[in-house]
């Protein structure tokens, strides 16, 4: 979870990505990007983009950003994540009135932002099928999908963990389906059943929480744990992060362009 673009700034942004060049061709669902555990990455979800960092990953907001974006970013070398919000639904995106009322729940503490009942796959398949569809014609190779964890939330919704497992699988298939990879964001207590489905690990503050071994069948696996932290410093977690092999960045809240590495 994390703060986002104010409603015109998103809005300004996308009428811009509607503006650019025609969408590339997807790739075959049979050669999605498989990543490697260990690679280094950027993580920018607010302010003007930064694509000079030098590092093979970077991870931005597949709403905010255009196929014009994402194939410079290519260019430079780089892989690219579309952030989207998948269990949550946020009040200043295009699609927000196409999600009934009957399926918004509490506000996950985030201006604009309320639980999903992901229960309702008759109603979020087709939504989350379409911001998918973005991101492929966008031409990312990746998908973050975000508040992949609210059975573990109040989130006015009677959710349980076979709730949760069944929605977490719909998005990673959907995914591949588009020949995407998909990362499994936070939703500790579930790796070992949704290993086989997730690329990658997306994981905020398990060194402050005292949790990043909980990740390390990703790494095992030989597929990245992209980690951030907010509160901790490097020299905080970086002795853990070398030896679990994470790909640990410190990250202000608003996820801007700022970082710090190991």
């Amino acid at each position: 979870m994390r703060r986002l673009l104010p409603l015109l700034a998103a809005l300004l942004l996308l009428a811009t990505a509607c503006t650019t060049g025609s969408a590339p061709d997807p790739k075959p669902a049979d050669e999605r990007w498989r990543p490697r555990a260990g690679l280094a990455w950027q993580w920018q979800l607010s302010g003007r983009l930064d694509p000079t960092v030098d590092v093979p990953v970077y991870d931005i907001d597949g709403f905010d950003h255009s196929a014009a974006t994402v194939a410079d970013l290519h260019r430079r070398g780089r892989k690219v994540i579309c952030y989207l919000s998948t269990g949550a639904w946020e009040d200043f995106r295009p699609d927000a009135g196409r999600f009934p009322k009957s399926v918004l729940g509490k506000g996950n503490g985030w201006d604009g932002e309320r639980w999903l009942d992901i229960r309702r796959t008759d109603v979020l398949e087709p939504l989350m099928a379409e911001r998918i569809d973005m991101c492929r014609a966008k031409g990312f190779d990746a998908v973050e999908p975000d508040n992949m964890d609210g059975y573990r939330n109040r989130t006015g919704f009677p959710l349980t963990a076979a709730d949760q497992l069944r929605y977490n699988r719909l998005i990673a298939r959907l995914a591949h389906e588009r020949g995407l990879a998909v990362g499994l964001k936070n939703d500790l207590d579930q790796i070992p059943q949704l290993l086989p489905d997730f690329d990658f690990a997306v994981n905020e503050q398990c060194a402050e929480y005292e949790e990043c071994h909980r990740l390390a069948p990703f790494t095992a696996a030989d597929k990245p744990v992209f980690h951030a932290e907010y509160e901790r410093t490097p020299r905080q977690f970086c002795a853990t992060s070398r030896e679990l092999n994470l790909s640990s960045l410190q990250k202000h809240y608003d996820l801007g362009a700022w970082r710090r590495t190991c």
